[in-house]
C-alpha cells in the first residue's frame, strides 16, 4: 500500500510527523483530499480541521488556523499559523470566543474592526468543528 509522508508545523513547533494513507485539508476554496500520487499542489489553507488517516486506519484530528500546505505525490506538509491537536483544544473557550465575536458582528457600532471580529469567528467556529469531529469519531469506536 502506497503511503503519504505528512508534516504539520506551527511556527511554534512540529504537531506531527508520520505516514498516512490519506490526508484531508481545508485548503483556501474547499476541501482537499490527498492520497499518494495527488498532483504537486501549494495553496492556501483556512482555519478548520486536518484529517490524517493512519495505514491501520486510526485517524488524527489536528485544529489549524491559516497557513499553507504544499502536497507532492509522496508527501503533505502543512505549514500552519496555529496547530494543535483536536483533543487539546477547550469546548467552553472556543464557545465563548465564538459568542464574543458574534456579538461583535452584531453591533451596528463603527468602532469595531468587522474583518477580525470575522476572522475571530471562524476561528472559533473552526475549533468547535473539530471538537465534535473528534468526539464524533471516538463515540463510532
Amino acid at each position: 500500500m502506497a503511503l503519504l509522508m505528512v508534516d504539520v508545523v506551527s511556527t511554534e513547533r512540529s504537531i506531527f510527523s508520520g505516514e498516512a494513507r490519506f490526508v484531508e485539508v481545508p485548503g483556501a476554496q474547499g476541501e482537499l483530499g490527498v492520497l499518494p500520487g495527488h498532483t504537486p499542489l501549494l495553496t492556501g489553507v483556512r482555519p478548520g480541521t486536518v484529517r490524517i488517516e493512519a495505514a491501520d486506519g486510526s485517524e488524527t484530528y489536528l485544529y489549524i488556523a491559516g497557513g499553507f500546505v504544499e502536497i507532492q505525490p509522496d508527501r503533505v506538509t502543512v505549514l500552519a499559523d496555529t496547530a494543535m491537536r483536536a483533543d487539546s483544544l477547550d469546548h467552553a473557550r472556543a464557545e465563548r470566543a465564538r459568542e464574543e465575536a458574534q456579538a461583535l458582528l452584531e453591533q451596528q457600532s463603527g468602532d469595531i474592526d468587522y474583518a477580525k471580529a470575522q476572522a475571530e469567528l471562524a476561528e472559533a467556529v473552526a475549533q468547535l468543528q473539530a471538537i465534535r469531529r473528534m468526539r464524533k469519531q471516538k463515540e463510532v469506536r
